[in-house]
């Protein structure tokens, strides 16, 4: 038997360091506003692929990629608090915050569609909801940031202590996709073929098209040119 099991597949740790990169470039571009706004908008649209292709993944990925994993996972808090867990894959503290960024981006995603700051940003779906609605969830995508600030914090206050203390590279493990077994009865991931990893990007690209595509066609048309007088 190997001491090592492969644990992430592919698909996955590439998803995993871009929307580590997209999420916090959106952010910064996000805070530092002007010109720099139409990036924070292409930035949230390449979230919304990257969010779009990871739900998908969790369903026909491989073994520790999906969700009926997870949220196996994040249902046994309390034997992990016994020190019975013997899991492969995200413990339930690391699944319950897996849930926590998804969620807390995916709602900035969406609200960030429908926003708008009058100035520099209108979300490419600002006309599906009145003016109030957009303002409100406008002011909750500014709020909610700090939010994402702290998991993301606690995230990486995670991945230190189990470097440092528990020993444990969590790192190494999401650029290689393999882990030190560390109970005998831990599997290697099974599933996530390279065809449905195709499929799944092309319905996640297919999404942003067609978010772009509705902005398009809900875009008011230009104004007329004004008349040239002829003195």
């Amino acid at each position: 038997m190997s001491s090592h099991i492969k644990l992430w597949d592919a698909p996955l740790r590439v998803f995993h360091w871009l929307f580590g990169v997209a999420v916090i470039a959106s952010m910064v571009t996000g805070w530092l506003g002007g010109g720099l706004m139409v990036w924070h908008g292409r930035l949230g649209l390449l979230v919304l692929g990257l969010l779009v292709f990871r739900l998908l993944w969790g369903f026909v990925g491989s073994t520790y990629a999906r969700w009926s994993r997870i949220l196996g996972a994040a249902c046994g808090v309390k034997s992990y608090l016994q020190g019975n867990w013997r899991e492969a894959g995200h413990n339930p503290l690391g699944a319950l915050s897996v849930l926590a960024m998804l969620g807390l981006v995916g709602f900035q995603v969406v609200s960030g569609l429908l926003a708008t700051d009058d100035i520099a940003f209108q979300g490419p779906l600002y006309a599906l909801v009145s003016s109030d609605t957009s303002d409100w969830l406008t002011g909750l995508h500014r709020q909610a940031k700090w939010l994402l600030v702290a998991v993301i914090g606690l995230h990486l206050a995670a991945i230190a202590w189990y470097t440092l203390v528990r020993r444990k590279s969590l790192v190494r493990a999401m650029i290689a996709g393999r882990a030190k077994r560390e109970h005998p009865g831990q599997q290697d991931a099974q599933g996530g073929p390279l065809v449905a990893a195709v499929l799944v990007l092309a319905l996640a690209v297919g999404t942003v098209w067609g978010v772009q595509s509705v902005a398009g066609w809900m875009a008011p048309p230009p104004a007329a040119p004004a008349p040239t007088l002829d003195w």
